[in-house]
């Protein structure tokens, strides 16, 4: 049985709530996340709102990329990856910080998605530049299908993560809230909610196509089971969670850890382009693989509901 860390209230501090331990990535479970969790505290007494951690951490991105502008010098490429690495951190400390300060905003999540992508966007045009005086000017197109088999992936990723807390915790879904909502206080003008409405199904869900059959085969699933005993709902999510976390595990290979450590990896050997070139075919591959493994998983789910549900019914 999967457990999940204890969430604390508004009067315990103690501890920096982080997110479901079961399904995360062991480098962010060990080491990033545990950094993040240092800062917490320090930028709550200081005051310090979770989208300014959010912007810091772009900013570390954007170094970043300067950084690696010159990575045929070692102590560029060392600097770039310790740079992404305080964007990691920056990274997590924001979403930490802002359930530990119960603020978290609609606009939070939106501009964390932000942070991400123009991290990346960041760190993959300045190699591209580079790259291209090496190589030529189609280094451009290869870094440019790069970046958009990055966004699928990566978007693919996030999606599994947030079906696992809604099927299996029962929190909110992804979509984005109505405009009218508490949530949504402080968005600004119309165009601006429009703008983050965009934003917010390119990020979370658009981009994500290749597991939008799953999703609903799951939710499907999900749905008629605890239709049929919906005095169930708990045994039905915990079966959820035990069919679910280990294949979410496997899908962390799509973080945005090992991107970084592999730019790093690449940079080090003075070949990013073949970083871009993994990017487009191994990580593709591996995308692929989880998709087939996710509807094995899904057979083996429903099995295991219709059985629960014979023997409430027997």
């Amino acid at each position: 049985m999967t457990q999940r860390q204890p969430e604390q209230t508004a009067g315990t501090r103690a501890e920096p709530i982080r997110r479901t331990t079961e399904i995360e990535e062991i480098t962010n479970l060990y080491l990033i996340h545990p950094l993040s969790g240092r800062l917490v505290p320090f930028f709550a007494r200081l005051g310090i709102a979770p989208n300014v951690v959010s912007i810091t951490g772009m900013l570390f991105g954007i170094l970043a990329a300067f950084a690696y502008y010159h990575y045929a010098d070692v102590r560029f490429a060392i600097t770039g990856f310790v740079l992404m690495i305080a964007w990691h951190v920056m990274d997590g400390a924001d979403g930490q910080l802002a359930r530990f300060t119960h603020s978290y905003s609609y606009f939070g999540k939106v501009l964390d998605g932000i942070s991400d992508n123009v991290t990346f966007l960041a760190v993959y045009t300045a190699l591209a530049i580079a790259l291209s005086a090496k190589h030529g000017e189609w280094m451009y197109a290869l870094v440019a299908l790069s970046a958009v088999c990055h966004a699928i992936q990566s978007a693919s990723y996030e999606a599994q993560r947030q079906e696992y807390e809604y099927l299996g915790w029962g929190k909110k879904p992804q979509e984005p809230p109505p405009r009218d909502s508490a949530e949504r206080e402080g968005d600004g003008p119309l165009v601006i909610r429009w703008l983050f409405d965009f934003l917010h199904r390119l990020f979370f869900t658009g981009l994500s196509f290749p597991t939008a059959d799953i999703i609903r085969m799951f939710r499907e699933a999900m749905a008629g089971a605890l239709q049929r005993q919906p005095g169930q709902a708990a045994l039905i999510r915990q079966r959820y969670r035990e069919n679910q976390a280990p294949q979410l595990r496997r899908w962390s290979i799509l973080s945005a850890n090992y991107r970084t450590l592999g730019i790093f990896v690449s940079a080090l050997f003075k070949a990013p382009e073949y970083y871009f070139g993994f990017e487009i075919i191994g990580f593709s591959a591996v995308l692929a693989v989880l998709l087939l493994r996710q509807r094995a998983a899904y057979e083996v789910l429903l099995s295991l509901l219709q059985l629960d549900s014979a023997g409430q019914t027997s």
